[in-house]
């Protein structure tokens, strides 16, 4: 049988974008798939193990990435998108890909369309126009001014408007490049494609009107491969374990504070820096590594301190053990918002960190048994999505359509950036 060659896009601005298609490209059958990966330098310590064939990419640093965020402001400008176009179809030209993977690479939104290849977006559901969200105000200036209850009012009604401001310079490349605008809303923006995945389950993200070319393949379970520390086979087991790591979207000034305020507790902590953050001195409850095996961290803890990100969120939750999200940026209190509507965590603002309130909090989710119970039945749930089968599944799908119908320029045809409704294959939809 001939081989499916993918080619996989990671927009190395956080570690989650990288190691999510690594995870998901090492899961790949080598005997079905021909596997290429696409990502800038920077992140090299997570490809150690993998075989699959490496090609250099430009992204913008992290630093400018994390920069806008905290800013409120649009991650990227139309020079740098239209550069990115370059760059992608300077790669696509050499692989010839059957297949195309992008995780948070927007330019693909053009680069895959102008080469006539299919295009499958990696997303967290809750960033789709096709599921349910909960807005609360992240941290941005406004939260500094006002009072959170002020700011999330204002961030309500100006929230279209911000998205539309952000939408902006990826409309004018697609211009550029004859390709139709996708409108005002972000959401439409960060997710076009012509297939998506989303790295989540309908339990927590429930959707409304799910085109028949999306599917929910599951959590995506990685750790970086990086050997444990010395420490690890020594950690006590006498006392309840937390987990904490605050990973490298700009949470991680607040690890001394977070370990400062676990230190008085009845409890055994192992943390984990993402390199972010040099812990000079860490209390004597506590054991720090730059990085851990998140998986098996919280296997082993009670409880998960993290920024409320989904990779983190989503090893507790397999584990079955709750989730105290420290949450700055949206993509992290959109997260938060279906773990704890599911009852398997809480959320604290990043911006409002209080060490009392976040001792009051840890108390309260050590003692409550319910909240246990709800991310263990969250467990279950993750456990009726094999990640790995669902995605193999789904793209071979994919492609079996396109050797019948050959993919046209969709996007510029339709006005839509979306392959039409008819003759679709039937995708591994959030019923199955």
């Amino acid at each position: 049988m001939e081989r499916i060659k993918i080619l996989f896009f990671a927009e190395a601005v956080t570690l989650a974008h990288v190691g999510r298609p690594i995870a998901l490209a090492q899961s790949l059958d080598p005997t079905r798939f021909d596997v290429h990966f696409a990502c800038a330098d920077g992140f090299d310590f997570c490809f150690t193990g993998t075989h699959f064939t490496r090609w250099r990419l430009d992204s913008i640093p992290s630093s400018q990435f994390l920069k806008a965020l905290a800013g409120g402001k649009p991650v990227y400008n139309t020079a740098t998108l239209a550069r990115y176009v370059e760059d992608d179809l300077r790669v696509l030209d050499v692989v010839k890909p059957d297949l195309v993977v992008g995780d948070f690479r927007l330019s693909l939104s053009v680069s895959a369309r102008l080469r006539g290849i299919p295009y499958v977006s990696l997303m967290n559901a809750y960033w789709s126009p096709h599921v349910m969200q909960h807005y609360s105000v992240p941290h941005i200036p406004l939260t500094r001014l006002v009072p959170i209850r002020i700011a999330n009012a204002l961030f309500r009604m100006a929230r279209p408007i911000a998205f539309a401001s952000h939408s902006i310079p990826l409309n004018r490349v697609r211009r550029q490049f004859g390709l139709p605008s996708l409108g005002t809303d972000l959401r439409k923006v960060y997710t076009d494609a012509d297939y998506s995945m989303y790295a989540d389950v309908p339990d927590l993200f429930p959707p409304k009107s799910l085109p028949q070319q999306h599917a929910y393949i599951g959590p995506i379970i990685w750790a970086p491969p990086l050997p444990k520390p010395d420490w690890w086979d020594d950690v006590p087991t006498d006392k309840p374990i937390v987990y904490v790591t605050l990973g490298s979207s700009g949470q991680g000034r607040l690890l001394p504070l977070v370990l400062d305020a676990l230190s008085t507790l009845p409890v055994t902590v192992i943390a984990a820096t993402a390199g972010t953050i040099d812990v000079a001195s860490a209390p004597a409850n506590a054991f720090v590594a730059n990085y851990l095996p998140g998986d098996l961290a919280a296997r082993r803890a009670a409880l998960v301190i993290c920024n409320g990100g989904s990779p983190t969120s989503q090893q507790a939750l397999v584990a079955g053990v709750p989730v105290l999200g420290i949450a700055g940026n949206l993509d992290q209190f959109l997260n938060m918002s279906g773990v704890v509507k599911a009852g398997a965590g809480v959320t604290l603002r990043a911006d409002r960190f209080r060490k009392k309130q976040l001792l009051r909090q840890v108390r309260a989710m050590l003692d409550n048994r319910g909240m246990t119970a709800a991310a263990r039945q969250v467990a279950i749930a993750f456990s009726r999505y094999p990640t790995a089968q669902r995605m193999a599944d789904f793209l071979e799908g994919v492609r079996a359509f396109h050797r019948i119908v050959p993919l046209r320029h969709l996007a510029a045809q339709s006005g839509k950036g979306e392959p039409p409704q008819d003759g679709q294959p039937h995708m591994v939809s959030a019923e199955h």
